[in-house]
């Protein structure tokens, strides 16, 4: 417990804003800070009655749970104002690429034009000591040679949410370049590519762990899109910590690096076929599996994210392998099911990771 009471010196009673906060990472970040004593305000669309968000009961501990589109520009505009926060997360997203496909307009606009307003208003939030944009491990162009891929990598994306995602991270830049560079927000804002999150409370769909759970609960096959991608698997933990962690030093430093954007991805054997995955479970749970033969989108084969920077300059690593991840994936399910409190095993679990 020697880290969270760590973390707790520096969150306690910080005003932190999360856009995205009723989401799956956005949920699990909002209590983790709670355990934490922080003071947290959310800004998100309201979230569907099946989400951890509700389950948990998060909007209880919250100083001010704010239901609006990150598209309103003038009222994101007025509740930061009122709000003058010291930390802001920024994560509210169309997050799916399936999604993408059937709703390109509103993924980019949504994650463009959203992003946006939160970089355009931030410029004259003067409370604000510390920033982080959240993106995705989705950014970089696809190289052949399937090596992992560093911040400084081309970036590039061939479906709708990927495109949305790097032009957020052009945005960030363009923003930090062109007003933030002589201002209070020098060095103030990152953006942060995480790899592929698993998690307790997760129920989105076209995404294999929620899909491998629906299988399991309902008992109907689960049908696999793309058996042989691989992926840099992770509990959802351990992301955020890297995003905290991003935040703190930020916020206590003149300047972390040249370059603000920072991948927070797994360690190399965490870098497995999603066959693997479902092969893995197979072993302890009763679900059959088939192969869908028709894609309904292309996707990236081989995805492998390169996390130096961030375990150098920030000291962060993945603390979970990749069975520890998933048996608390699993866990979470089983606890559930028997009638335990979402928010009791969300936080068992963030102990259990900081012991």
């Amino acid at each position: 417990m020697e880290n969270l009471d760590k973390l707790n010196k520096f969150w306690k009673n910080k005003k932190v804003f999360i856009t995205g906060h009723t989401g799956f990472k956005g949920s699990w970040l909002s209590i983790i800070l709670n355990m934490l004593g922080s003071n947290i305000y959310g800004y998100s669309l309201k979230p569907k009655k099946s989400s951890l968000f509700n389950q948990a009961n998060c909007k209880i501990f919250l100083k001010k749970n704010i239901y609006a589109d990150i598209n309103n520009y003038n009222l994101l505009k007025k509740e930061l104002k009122k709000i003058n926060p010291q930390i802001l997360f920024h994560l509210a997203a169309q997050p799916l690429v399936s999604e993408s496909f059937k709703n390109p307009i509103e993924t980019l606009k949504t994650n463009i034009i959203g992003t946006s307003n939160i970089l355009d208003i931030i410029k004259n939030i003067k409370s604000l000591k510390s920033v982080v944009i959240i993106t995705t491990d989705k950014v970089y162009k696809i190289r052949k040679s399937n090596k992992s891929y560093s911040e400084i990598d081309h970036l590039g994306g061939k479906d709708p949410y990927s495109a949305s995602k790097v032009c957020a991270e052009l945005v960030t830049e363009c923003f930090a370049n062109s007003f933030f560079e002589k201002s209070f927000l020098k060095n103030k804002v990152s953006t942060a590519r995480s790899g592929n999150v698993i998690g307790g409370g997760d129920y989105s769909e076209n995404r294999l762990l929620p899909d491998i759970i629906r299988s399991v609960n309902t008992k109907k096959i689960l049908v696999i899109r793309n058996p042989n991608h691989i992926r840099p698997w992770q509990h959802v933990i351990e992301p955020l910590v890297g995003y905290m962690k991003l935040a703190e030093k930020q916020f206590k430093s003149k300047k972390l690096d040249n370059y603000n954007a920072w991948n927070f991805g797994p360690k190399k054997e965490n870098f497995i076929k999603v066959i693997n995955i479902v092969n893995l479970l197979k072993k302890r749970f009763n679900f059959d599996t088939k192969i869908s033969k028709k894609q309904k989108f292309s996707e990236t084969k081989v995805l492998k994210l390169n996390s130096n920077k961030s375990n150098r300059k920030l000291k962060w690593s993945n603390k979970w392998n990749l069975k520890k991840s998933l048996n608390k994936v699993m866990e979470w399910n089983q606890l559930f099911n028997k009638n335990v409190k979402a928010k009791k095993i969300c936080e068992k679990q963030i102990k259990e990771y900081f012991k």
